[in-house]
């Protein structure tokens, strides 16, 4: 097929090839980190680990499960069960997006330096509509049931006048129910609750797309080196910069929760669990604090056994005060270390200005100037993560299983952020951290250091000599001077010890010295005894011996 006006016709194999690459190793890498973290938290256990792992990707692409549950005791059906999910496990998402964004923007660069912009949207469709398709295939795997068995459920029977009793795990006995159930109560102990889950596949798919687009549109205006099409050379030189400094500085503070869980794990009495929790919710737990420790306010609410995932102070800031706001101060009320982590928060974003300026073109600007289109850039790329990082850690989950009207466990968590604070706070951190790294980096002389100023994709295939210079329009400059056998590269500067019109004469060189004017070259004279010299003429060589007389003749 043949993109922006037959400039560059890209064949169906290639673009095919580099689908199936980006997304299988995408949903590899997902489908492992999932199993992995689920197995290490004891899941599969319970059910299949298979099905729980479709789901588990399902959700952190933003996909949507649909649960349903059954209890049938001593041959009635008057129980249900109920729960609501509405949480993504982030460290599934963040691994398949850096593979999918990463492959993606790697297979742009045989573009060329430029890219059409009917080739980049054909790209991008072929990778979503691939994604489209193995997800709608995960959400017909991600349907299971979970079996729990009675017996654990707490519940215990007394026979005799006392009638039966209830135990509550952690409380005890109770004593006996008021109204006076049947003594059938101790079948309890043998009843079976089902659980069941499966995807919602419209709403999973549309999540899907959304996801997939969003991913590889980050990954565009993040990688530098991509090419792009022309007339976008604004958005290479202000946007670029700013993105991928901040994607390269939050993906660094994941490393740093992983490695935080790791030591904790050490000392834990159940470490799998604490790796297993930290495989899927460390991006959860960082990126919920980087909003938090920049002044964004949150809303939330916990109860039951739900409340023990949290850390602490917030399991008790939501459990003793329900539905209120959620806010740096009222954590440091009940912890004074919590303000280490608006420190934290801002250090991270300094070092975020700083990475911003080192990477922007600086274009001959003085340092005002130029920390001032370093703020810029920065404000308007925080001000689009900040909401982002507070929509994707959004938490509701609710479980309880009733039985004949009596709940027999219940736990709830609802936390969201707020939205527009964020888009407002992250406008107003991202410019100042943009303009103060800006002047850090011109005072120190590392403004500009690494920037591709030569134009998107200009590093990914020279262009040879005569032709135009990639990114700039403008053919190559051409070796001049004056012909002869010496012609330096155009790329290295001449050395006069290996240019032989510049070696010293000898007394009878000089009448017959060749010059720039076109005259003859000397006639070679014959190497002396210390040998030849890098840059004389070659010596002379013998004559050949006359021709003989034909053969006839002879």
């Amino acid at each position: 097929m043949s993109m922006d006006g037959g400039r560059r016709a890209v064949r169906p194999a290639e673009l095919l090839l580099t689908s199936i690459a980006a997304v299988s190793w995408a949903f590899l890498a997902m489908a492992g980190i999932a199993a992995l973290g689920l197995h290490l938290l004891g899941a599969d256990a319970a059910g299949a680990l298979g099905p729980m792992t479709a789901a588990a990707v399902v959700l952190a692409v933003g996909g949507s499960l649909m649960p349903s549950g059954d209890i049938e005791a001593f041959g009635l059906k008057g129980a249900g069960a109920h729960t609501a999910i509405d949480i993504a496990p982030l460290g599934v998402s963040l691994v398949g997006a850096l593979l999918l964004g990463m492959i993606f923007a790697r297979s742009l660069r045989r573009a060329g330096a430029t890219i059409g912009a009917g080739e980049l949207a054909v790209r991008a469709a072929s990778v979503a509509v691939l994604f489209l398709v193995l997800l709608a295939g995960l959400a017909w795997a991600g349907e299971d049931s979970i079996t729990f068995d009675g017996s654990g459920l707490g519940l215990g029977g007394g026979g005799g006048g006392g009638g039966p009793k209830l135990e509550i795990p952690g409380i005890g006995d109770i004593g006996d129910i008021a109204g006076g159930l049947p003594d059938r109560l101790n079948g309890l102990a043998n009843a079976k609750a089902a659980v069941g889950f499966s995807v919602r596949t419209g709403p999973s798919l549309l999540g899907g797309a959304a996801w997939v687009l969003g991913v590889l549109l980050i990954a565009v205006l993040a990688a530098r080196r991509a090419p792009l099409p022309r007339g976008w050379e604004a958005l290479h030189r202000g946007v670029r910069p700013a993105a991928s400094a901040l994607c390269a500085v939050l993906v660094l503070a994941v490393g740093a929760g992983l490695a935080a869980a790791a030591y904790a794990a050490t000392g834990d009495d159940a470490p799998k669990r604490v790796l297993g929790a930290a495989l899927l919710g460390a991006p959860n737990g960082v990126f919920l604090a980087v909003p938090l420790g920049l002044f964004v306010s949150w809303r939330g609410t916990a109860s039951g056994a739900l409340t023990k995932v949290l850390p602490s102070p917030l399991d008790e800031l939501l459990s003793a005060r329900a539905d209120e706001p959620v806010t740096l101060g009222r954590l440091a009320e009940l912890d004074s270390l919590v303000w280490l982590l608006a420190v934290a928060c801002a250090l991270m974003m300094l070092c975020v200005g700083v990475l911003t300026a080192v990477r922007t073109p600086r274009d001959g600007l003085g340092a005002t100037a130029f920390a001032a289109r370093c703020a810029v850039a920065l404000g308007v790329a925080t001000a689009a993560a900040l909401p982002l990082l507070v929509l994707a850690t959004r938490v509701k989950a609710d479980a309880s299983l009733s039985v004949l009207g009596f709940d027999v466990f219940g736990a709830g968590l609802e936390l969201r952020g707020n939205a527009p604070m964020a888009l407002a706070l992250g406008a107003a951190w991202g410019a100042a951290a943009g303009a103060l790294g800006g002047l850090l980096a011109c005072a120190t002389g590392t403004a500009g250091r690494r920037a591709v100023s030569r134009g998107p994709g200009a590093a990914a295939r020279p262009a040879p000599a005569g032709t135009a210079a990639a990114g700039t329009g403008h053919p190559r400059p051409q070796a001049a001077g004056p012909p002869g056998p010496y012609r330096p590269s155009p790329g290295r500067p001449a050395q006069d010890d290996t240019n032989p019109y510049k070696r010293p004469l000898l007394p009878d060189e000089r009448s017959t010295a060749p010059t720039q004017t076109g005259r003859p070259l000397p006639p070679p004279r014959r190497p002396r005894s210390s040998g030849y010299r890098y840059g004389a003429p070659p010596p002379e060589e013998p004559p050949p011996p006359p021709p003989g007389p034909p053969p006839w003749r002879r």
